[in-house]
């Protein structure tokens, strides 16, 4: 039987909507993804791993609630350090010669050390953006094309939201809980 200590586990995060009159964009823009990790994670709190990497969805039998979170984390990286930042990381948990990679649960994951990595993703992308405007060219082009800071937010703030719906549908599955 699996270990469940308070280690394994998160604990719920507060989360607040942005500002209301923020005339700052990139600020907004921020606030948003903030407002929507925040809401990622608490969708994993409280559940032990066995829950966290159930596969219960039939149409898709590689989605867990950690394989999204893991997902989140590499594309924070992957976006907003690698490409909008230019930073030379590695690239997480992919492989392209296997789909779905990055959704692989590593042996030794637990919610507590995935939300961890994706906290430590978003420290790391806020550093990447410090000094960056909205209509600031990415330092790395993707596909052979310029991409604003703009357009990679508004994109990680997008996948993000989409995975928070499915979040939402396998913490329902995993105990019931529904909604925010």
């Amino acid at each position: 039987m699996a270990n469940t200590s308070s280690k394994e586990t998160v604990e719920v995060r507060e989360r607040s909507w942005p500002e209301e009159d923020a005339v700052d964009e990139l600020r907004l823009l921020s606030e948003f993804l903030t407002f929507l990790r925040i809401t990622a994670v608490n969708k994993v709190a409280g559940l032990d791993r066995s829950k966290a990497v159930a596969t219960p969805w039939p149409t898709s039998p590689t989605m867990s609630m950690l394989g999204l979170i893991q997902h989140l984390t590499a594309v924070e990286r992957w976006w907003i350090s690698k490409v909008c930042g230019g930073l030379d990381l590695p690239t997480l948990w992919w492989d392209d010669d296997e789909p779905d990679s990055d959704f692989k649960i590593p042996h030794d994951a637990t919610p507590a050390t995935a939300i961890s990595a994706y906290e430590a993703e978003w420290a790391r992308s806020e550093a990447a953006l410090a000094g960056m405007r909205p209509s600031d060219k990415a330092k790395l082009k993707f596909r052979d094309q310029d991409r604003t800071v703009r357009w990679i937010l508004t994109h990680v703030i997008q996948e993000t939201a989409r995975h928070v719906g499915h979040l939402d549908v396998l913490r329902e599955f995993a105990d019931g809980q529904r909604g925010e």
